[in-house]
């Protein structure tokens, strides 16, 4: 069964970490953002990326190599929505082969998306996912889903799973695990994960229930206060018992101290600032 935590409750990794503990490789997917700015200024990593660097921490201590990969900071184009043409699903066909020895080492990688992108940074995902035995992804959940960076990465691997169903080819991530760890504030952090482990399971990864956690502050759909929001971090920090840090406290973030402009456009700090 998927476990999920809500507020100060304890989480419990060590299934987790035992499942992961006798591979040799395991690659970790961040797909949570900040703004530039606050990244910038006060050195602030999302929630769920420093968990990750943390679980990647442990693992590497029980001896397990683990790659850690933000896909917020990489350029992944949108999916090409091959798999519903008018020809038919055209997602993962042998023409769609990139044809790249850096790119694509283990002749895997087909996807029209990475042909017609040259800077498109795929490639970077799935070179790792092939040389691990899991991926485990970690995101945040933003209005009833998982974020927008991770729902575009998972439409971007639909050729991993056209090549066995559609195309009737082998299935080259059977022997694969897949998991996700999800934060959220307020509303249906279960109920994605089940979702998301159908999905993982659809497209042909093994999905044990023990790679699959969540955490959600709250049980109340409706608690969208302020207050709610300023305790989630240090309540997440006590459920999870993973010290949060930064380059600055959150308390000493100051909106209006930066005043320049880029292309003459005022920046967003100093549009508020002229407001209030």
């Amino acid at each position: 069964m998927i476990e999920v935590k809500y507020g100060p409750e304890i989480q419990d990794v060590s299934n987790f970490l035992r499942e992961l503990s006798n591979l040799k490789k395991v690659t970790f997917v961040t797909t949570s953002n900040r703004s530039p700015y606050v990244e910038k200024t006060y050195g602030e990593v999302p929630k769920s990326t420093q968990l990750a660097n943390s679980l990647a921490e442990s693992l590497k201590r029980r001896g397990v190599k683990v790659a850690v990969l933000d896909a917020a900071k990489m350029k992944i184009y949108n999916s090409l929505g091959c798999v519903s043409e008018l020809k038919g699903n055209l997602c993962g066909v042998k023409k769609s082969f990139v044809d790249d020895k850096t790119k694509n080492p283990h002749g895997h990688l087909r996807c029209w998306a990475s042909h017609d992108f040259e800077d498109d940074e795929l490639w970077k995902i799935t070179n790792e996912l092939f040389e691990s035995q899991a991926i485990i992804f970690f995101g945040s959940q933003r209005w009833g889903n998982v974020n927008a960076i991770y729902q575009k990465l998972i439409e971007r691997l639909d050729w991993l799973e056209s090549r066995w169903t559609t195309l009737g080819e082998e299935n080259i991530i059977k022997d694969t695990k897949a998991g996700l760890i999800l934060l959220g504030q307020n509303w249906r952090v279960k109920e994605t994960l089940e979702v998301q482990r159908d999905v993982l399971k659809y497209y042909g990864f093994q999905v044990p229930d023990s790679l699959f956690l969540g955490w959600q502050y709250t049980r109340d759909v409706n608690d969208e206060s302020d207050a709610s929001y300023k305790n989630s971090a240090p309540t997440f920090e006590e459920s999870w018992n993973v010290t949060l840090t930064a380059d600055k406290d959150q308390e000493k973030f100051d909106l209006y101290e930066s005043k320049e402009e880029e292309n003459n456009f005022q920046t967003f700090l100093q549009f508020i600032s002229d407001k209030l």
